[in-house]
């Protein structure tokens, strides 16, 4: 700290000017500071402004940031559900009128010709069926081709949370409680249907005169039987999908809030005062030029005692 010395009357050492040029240097580096916060909106610019600071608002920054991912992460596996979740719906209106047709194929007034065009008309039902599941995909997946699994990071903890989005139709699946998972409607190897065992769907394109075959009179009844399970099943499907989607987008608000109260605290730590900031600036430019009229003065004062020593 600056003490007033006295005895000045020397003109070696001028230790006023000393201490006013020190005053002045501190005053320069008070107001390049507070034009830098003022600048930047930030308090702490280097780890030298706030060691403490500095570390608390660079983990909240990281994990402001892991946070921000899995926020990403919830926005794909949305965009996935709600795709499936879209064709799930257009599959089971596809099974519905195919169920519809096959209900009017079983009337008595029904004639062969008559049960041909139905079974005919069903069957562009199952190719729309068809292409439906070819073209559901999202990040060039096929997304209800049997195979879809994929695992979403979507929150930030000890263990990174993950949610695993799967449609694999399969036996062991509680969740879904179908038996299969074959959408291949096409495949002359497919011997189900969305989880209905012996329900080929291919077949009512091989409806003719001579055989009549799913809508046989022998047959009609269990074709409904399974494709009433079919609908069930996919209904199934897209309830479990719709979970999903609920509990995706209370994470996403949750993930969101989060973000915020983060944001908010690095604010509270790193940003600068803005009006603090403004008030020591015209303080330090105030104590800069005093030490500058200071300095001034100080510098006269060997002029003073030289005139004792002029002949």
């Amino acid at each position: 700290m600056p003490f007033a010395v006295g005895g000045n009357s020397r003109i070696r050492t001028n230790v006023p000017a000393q201490n006013a040029y020190n005053s002045l240097d501190v005053a320069n580096r008070n107001i390049s500071l507070r034009q830098l916060r003022l600048s930047t909106g930030k308090r702490i610019n280097n780890a030298a402004d706030d060691v403490a600071g500095y570390i608390t608002s660079r983990a909240l920054l990281a994990r402001n940031g892991s946070l921000k991912a899995a926020l990403r992460a919830v926005g794909d596996a949305l965009n996935s559900s709600y795709i499936i979740m879209d064709s799930l719906d257009n599959i089971g209106l596809q099974l519905n009128s195919i169920k519809e047709a096959t209900a009017t194929a079983a009337s008595g007034a029904m004639g062969t010709s008559e049960k041909v065009a139905l079974a005919n008309a069903a069957f562009r039902m199952v190719q729309q069926i068809q292409t439906i599941v070819d073209s559901t995909v999202f990040g060039g997946r096929q997304l209800l081709d049997g195979a879809f699994s994929a695992d979403f990071v979507i929150g930030t903890n000890a263990a990174h949370g993950l949610i695993t989005l799967a449609l694999d139709l399969t036996t062991g699946n509680i969740d879904f409680n179908v038996q299969s998972n074959d959408f291949n409607v096409n495949s002359t190897n497919a011997s189900n249907f969305a989880g209905v065992m012996g329900l080929i769907m291919s077949e009512f394109d091989n409806v003719s005169a001579n055989d009549l075959g799913l809508f046989s009179s022998g047959k009609l009844s269990l074709t409904l039987t399974s494709l009433s399970e079919a609908l069930d099943n996919v209904n199934k499907v897209a309830a479990y999908v719709g979970g999903v989607v609920n509990r995706l987008s209370s994470q996403e608000d949750l993930l969101k809030g989060q973000i915020v109260n983060y944001n908010a605290a690095i604010s509270r730590i790193e940003d600068s005062d803005v009006a603090k900031e403004q008030l020591e600036l015209v303080k330090s430019q105030f104590l800069q030029q005093a030490s500058l009229i200071s300095l001034a003065q100080a510098n006269q004062n060997p002029q003073s005692f030289l005139q004792l020593i002029q002949g």
